[in-house]
């Protein structure tokens, strides 16, 4: 199959992409670029894998191998949030593509009539899965040069200004300017928890920028903090602003007002990672920007029904 081109358009894909066939072997190039590994014991040595051919008589499923090291067949969606879907793949890399390229996100309503799915509860939990796969359990490394951070309020309207947390979800966004953005559900918008997010995603000693909220005032310890004034109309104080994580935060709420109309607390995370994705692409092409997102597929699984072979406390993936 021919490399994926930097300007990977819709049509392209439902060109390219026209059947599970190809879209099965344009996956594997991307999670396998060296070869095929088995997904259950690791193996990656090329001569110990065995095909086996598709045989509908047989409930053979195509792309199926077999391992010589493990004995367990596995195919290309295994261990991945493909797994056991119903769903065609050739409509998959759809749905990844216009998630992927669509600015303020796209609605499930609407991957639904455009890809002809049975119901809004399936493309619902087709688009959670993608949204799932692009969210990052832990970073492993911290941010650095000149971080903005800001908190919003993603929810219901609420008549009292001053009760405006009643009723929504606060969410905290740190971006580096020139970079990526790292964004996160509080439950709590305290001084302990701002500052423990400041510490955890970002390098010591680093230039760090943020509104007058009083509960950045301990960065100074570790940090070069500096604060603007919004309450005495203070915006830009020379290189000092939080411009940036506000125009992040512009485009947010558009995206859950103007898209999605109204997000619960309880899946916020999962729609946060989505805009952050594309947001840290956003210098990429769509196609690149899609295929990065693909290759987070692995070793993740959103299920919202624990199956009855796993034990209570083994967490679900």
């Amino acid at each position: 199959m021919l490399p994926t081109p930097a300007d990977l358009t819709l049509d392209e894909i439902q060109n390219r992409f026209a059947t599970d066939e190809a879209a099965r072997a344009y996956l594997e190039e991307i999670r396998w670029p060296n070869g095929v590994v088995c997904p259950h014991c690791k193996n990656a040595d090329q001569s110990k894998f065995w095909e086996i051919k598709k045989n509908t008589k047989k409930n053979i499923r195509a792309g199926l191998r077999q391992c010589v090291e493990c004995k367990k067949q596995f195919t290309v969606t295994v261990g991945t949030i493909f797994e056991d879907s119903h769903i065609p793949l050739r409509k998959w890399l759809v749905a990844w593509y216009l998630l992927c390229s669509s600015k303020k996100g796209i609605s499930s309503l609407q991957i639904q009539r455009m890809l002809g799915l049975g119901s809004y509860r399936t493309a619902l939990f087709m688009m959670h899965r993608i949204r799932y796969a692009l969210k990052h359990p832990v970073f492993a490394e911290k941010i650095m040069g000149t971080v903005e951070v800001d908190e919003t309020y993603i929810g219901g309207k609420c008549p009292v200004r001053s009760e405006m947390w009643k009723n929504k979800a606060a969410v905290v966004s740190l971006v580096e300017r020139g970079g990526n953005v790292r964004s996160t559900v509080m439950d709590r918008v305290t001084g302990a928890n701002l500052q423990k997010c400041v510490r955890d995603n970002v390098v010591v000693c680093s230039p760090v920028y943020s509104d007058e909220h009083h509960g950045y005032g301990g960065l100074d310890v570790k940090f070069q903090h500096h604060t603007v004034k919004h309450s005495r109309q203070e915006y830009v104080r020379g290189e000092v602003h939080t411009n940036t994580v506000e125009g992040f935060f512009s485009l947010l709420k558009r995206g859950v007002i103007g898209t999605f109309h109204q997000v619960s607390k309880k899946h916020l995370p999962l729609y946060l990672a989505e805009f952050d994705h594309r947001y840290n692409h956003r210098k990429t092409t769509d196609g690149e920007r899609t295929v990065a997102a693909l290759q987070m597929a692995e070793g993740k699984r959103l299920m919202y029904h624990r199956p009855t072979k796993v034990p209570p406390g083994q967490p679900i993936m």
